[in-house]
């Protein structure tokens, strides 16, 4: 009797969990990690800075730099954690090439990589008391682009913080990094992929082999975009952005 009744209780409580939300089939995406807005009602997907609120009603991405610095986060890094920033020769902070005011996190060791995922386990937390259903973690690739940093680390560590987004029930998105092809899906366990530019970089298949019609596009307004949407390969979730992702700004899609 007692074994019918755990039994019984287990169903139940199995049966209340929630469930990992899904991806969306349709609709169309929109990219505000330049500040939230509202978006057409015929948007399903939305991705914003974690310091942001996610949208209701849609499927929530919360942006984390999950391989570097963000700017208003320096003094943090610096001052609290400054170990974890990654140095070069003379001990001086690594500064991304592209983005100046970034500084890269030092993922080449376990110890490392522990300590920096249990901080951003906790901002990827707050992602999921703040009700986003998914996650995406950018610079992943910010191996090819430091001395100090190889593929299998920075794989070690995205490994890291989608073990913890699936703890928590949420998705993970692959940023970028389509060098990676299926080791995203099939070793690190990404969700879905976001892409900067794969029209322009000739990418966009090296995304939707590995990830089917879960895959978002960001197209920039400063670009030479001809063809965009005679494009066969081009992901149905493709938006067109000013590079400063404006609230209000650029916003249009092939659809429209």
């Amino acid at each position: 009797m007692k074994a019918l009744v755990a039994a019984a209780l287990l169903l139940l409580l199995s049966g209340c969990a929630a469930a990992t939300p899904s991806f969306p089939t349709q609709g169309r995406v929109d990219y505000q990690l330049g500040g939230a807005w509202q978006p057409p009602d015929d948007v399903t997907i939305v991705a914003r800075d974690r310091t942001d609120p996610p949208l209701e009603g849609v499927y929530s991405i919360c942006y984390v730099n999950g391989f570097q610095t963000q700017p208003q986060e320096a003094t943090f890094w610096l001052d609290e954690h400054p170990d974890l920033v990654l140095r070069d020769a003379d001990g001086d902070p690594q500064i991304d090439p592209n983005w100046p005011d970034e500084m890269a996190l030092d993922v080449s060791t376990a110890a490392s990589r522990s300590e920096l995922a249990s901080i951003l386990g906790e901002w990827i937390e707050g992602c999921a008391d703040d009700g986003y259903q998914a996650v995406e973690f950018d610079n992943l690739d910010s191996y090819t682009r430091f001395d100090g940093l190889t593929r299998d680390d920075s794989i070690a560590f995205a490994t890291l913080l989608v073990d913890r987004v699936h703890e928590l029930g949420l998705e993970a998105g692959q940023k970028n990094s389509a060098e990676l092809g299926a080791v995203g899906r099939d070793d690190i366990g990404f969700d879905f992929a976001v892409s900067e530019e794969c029209f322009i970089f000739d990418e966009c298949a090296l995304y939707t082999d590995v990830y089917g019609a879960k895959v978002i596009d960001i197209e920039y307004d400063d670009t030479d975009l001809d063809g965009l949407c005679s494009y066969a390969g081009l992901p149905e979730f493709t938006i067109v952005r000013d590079r400063d992702l404006t609230p209000g700004g650029t916003f249009w899609s092939c659809a429209d």
